[in-house]
This record gives structure tokens, sequence and C-alpha cells, in this order.
């Protein structure tokens, strides 16, 4: 029976020698991410039911990054509360203030994400590291609880999508065009509860961050997962980096697996886009919008957040000004020292940029850049919704870091190819 990677992934996990969409699946979990607002529910969950146990000291991953570092009061309880129970229980990758970083850079940048395997965070956009040919999904603080002391869960096999991409990026065009391009056609719906492959020629030359963008926004799309297939790029990036066992397993869809849905994208006829207020579907070629002025320029978050962003946008800002309050946020403190190291603080600093700590921060509305009301921030993070980032009548703009970085320049939605 003919599957695609995700099916064989599953039917891996579950012991069996064959799934197909729709069945449901006991499966066992390789790795669990947690952070500060979905694991504290979880760990109460836990005590409540007198569970005072992991199921693998060595197969989850704690950092706090929400709210870090502690904004108030109430996320300084929650780190509390994280760092108390990751001592007790001697979980062995966590990551304190300090070593902390946005969750989806940091565990593969860590080396906790292998091709082949379960993983499952507290997290919506843990469908991140399907980049690496991996299932990865998130959950909430029940099913997050569960899977801590059992190391299982249950699932639904889901149906399979697949995006051909073709051609190569034009210059100023980026992986985060193309999954906004995605999203555009398929509507924040269009994969609910789906998985979606992503094959082709273009990916030869995205790089493992810029591949984390594509599945990184599955979720805006409604997937359950994305994934990418393995490759020699894959090899690269995890050679010398993981954590523990150095042996993965790499699956392949078979020639003959089964899509629900397949679309080609021309990679080559893209332009950068920006997606409008409130949904990440509603994506505007850069020439059909530039000019409309913004108050807000925020580059970071778990889409755009690494080194390879923050080369982008410095490439666009060095030697300029920004005319627009501009935040740099990095995911984590490896991407802030390599960034520092090569100089690009340097250059956002000159710019007049403000520098910022590794945290999710405003990408969600929590600090470092929340909006007032009625202001306008274009940004390279992953949701645009009524309050995302700040006051309900504020608006958010998504974008690649080189269309951030112009905008900032220019003080308004500016396209990148004209400083680049």
């Amino acid at each position: 029976m003919p599957m695609t990677i995700t099916e064989k992934i599953f039917a891996r996990a579950a012991g069996k020698k064959t799934v197909e969409p729709g069945d449901l699946v006991n499966a066992k979990i390789d790795m669990i991410m947690c952070h500060d607002v979905t694991t504290p529910p979880a760990i109460s969950m836990l005590k409540q039911h007198d569970i005072d146990r992991v199921f693998d000291r060595e197969k989850i991953a704690v950092t706090p990054d929400h709210f870090q570092p502690a904004k108030d009061i109430k996320s300084a309880e929650l780190h509390k509360r994280l760092d108390t129970w990751a001592r007790e229980k001697g979980i062995r990758y966590y990551y304190p203030i300090g070593k902390a970083g946005v969750c989806h850079a940091l565990l593969p940048e860590q080396g906790h994400i292998r091709p082949g395997e379960v993983i499952v965070g507290g997290d919506s956009h843990t469908c991140t590291y399907g980049a690496f040919a991996a299932f990865s999904t998130g959950i909430g603080s029940t099913d997050l609880a569960a899977a801590i002391a059992t190391g299982q869960l249950w699932f639904r096999v889901p149906e399979s999508m697949k995006f051909t991409l073709n051609g190569r990026l034009p210059v100023g065009v980026y992986s985060k065009d193309v999954v906004l391009e995605a999203i555009r056609r398929i509507g924040t719906d269009g994969a609910l509860y789906k998985a979606i492959e992503y094959v082709g020629p273009a990916l030869k030359d995205m790089s493992m961050e810029a591949r984390m963008t594509i599945t990184n926004m599955a979720i805006e799309a409604g997937g359950k997962n994305a994934i990418i297939g393995f490759d020699e790029t894959t090899r690269r990036y995890l050679l010398g980096r993981l954590k523990g066992k150095q042996d993965y397993t790499v699956f392949e869809s078979d020639p003959d697996a089964k899509y629900c849905f397949e679309d080609t994208i021309d990679c080559d006829k893209l332009e950068p886009l920006v997606a409008y207020p409130h949904l990440p579907s509603n994506g505007r070629p850069i020439s059909e919008c530039a000019g409309e002025a913004m108050d807000q320029c925020y580059i970071g978050s778990c889409t755009n957040g690494r080194i390879e962003d923050y080369r982008i946008a410095a490439s666009v800002m060095k030697g300029k000004q920004v005319r627009i309050r501009t935040l740099i946020v990095p995911a984590t403190p490896t991407v802030w020292r390599q960034a520092n190291d090569e100089g690009l603080l340097n250059i956002f600093y000159d710019a007049g940029c403000v520098i910022s700590a590794p945290t999710c921060g405003a990408c969600l509305g929590g600090f470092m850049g929340v909006l007032a009301a009625g202001e306008k921030c274009v940004s390279t993070t992953n949701r645009n919704f009524v309050g995302r980032m700040g006051h309900p009548t504020s608006e958010v703009y998504l974008c690649n870091p080189a269309t951030a970085a112009a905008s900032a320049v220019e003080g308004k939605l500016a396209d990148p190819r004209k400083h680049l």
C-alpha cells in the first residue's frame, strides 16, 4: 500500500505496517516541547491526578519563551513553576533564563529534532519541525499532560496535500512569500486537519532556516502538520548537532502515494507579498500595496527570528536610518550572539532600531512592542488576527524580513528589491 511521509511516520510510531487517512492510531512520542504558557496548566493536571512522573527525562525539552524575561508578576510565577518542575523531575534538556529562546527556533538549533520522529508541543507552531522530515504538531495542555506522563497520544491519520515548488526564488523573494502564497490560495481553513507536504526543485536552494519558515505557518492554513522531505541540506544541518542518539530514520513518500489536493507554485514568478489584516491569507503583491504608512516594524518570532533573517534585514538597513519604531528580537541567545559577532547588531543600532533579548515578545501581544490603538505594524511574525499584537484596533501586516526592513527605512510598505 503506497504511503506519504506522514503516513509512514505514523505507521512506525504505532507499530503498524501500514496506515491510511482516517485511521485512529496510538503513537509513541519521540520528543515533547514545553514552554511557559501551556506547561504549567499541564503540571497542575498531573498533580491533581497524583501523577508524579515523566515518561522520559531525555525526551522533553523545556524553555520559557512567551513572556521571558518575566514581564510581570503573573509571568514570573509561570517561570517559577516551570523552573521548579523541570529541576524536580530532572529534565535533562532544560533551558532556563539566559539560555532560553523561542521554542521553535531553539529546539532545532540545539539538536532535538530528528527525521522520522513524532514530535509534539504545547504550542500551535510546533508544526515547524516538519522541515526535518518529521511529524510535528501542536497540542493543548491536557494532551501535553498525557504525553509527559505516558509518552503516547492517539491521532487520526490526516489526509495529505501536496504543493510542488518549481523554479527559483528571485532577488527579494523568500520562503515567507512562498508560504504566504500557499495560504493565500487555500485560505486559513484550506488544510484543516491535513498534512501539507512541500516538494519540488525550488527547495534545493532553500536553507533549513528558510524551510522552517514554510512549515511554521502550516497552522495558519488549519494544517495538522507540514512536512518537507529529507535531503543533503537536512543532513548537513543535523551533522554534529544532534543531542543524544545520532541515528534517525528517513522516510520518503511513495511515487504513487495519494493526496487529497495538489497545487504548483512557480517560485520564479513570485514577488514579495504582504498579508493584510486580519488574516494570513490576505496576501497582496508589494507592487499593489507599497506606500501605505506604518507605525512600527517588528523583525523576530519563530517564523523569521533566525540568523539568516537578520542577515537579510541588515543587508537592507546597512548605512540607512529607520523612520518608524523598529524592534529586532532574535529568537535565541545563539542567534543574538551570532548577529553580534557578525556585526549585524551594530547595523541595526546605527539604523536606530531597538534590540531585544530573545523572546516571543510582541508577536502574541505580550511585551517588547505592543501596539496602541490604531497603530499599524509591518511584521515578520505569523499571525495578524484582530488584537494579535496589541489594541483591538491596531493592525499587523505580515511579510518577509527584507520587506519589513525596507518598510522600516521608508516608514511605509516598501519593495525590498529597491534596497538590495
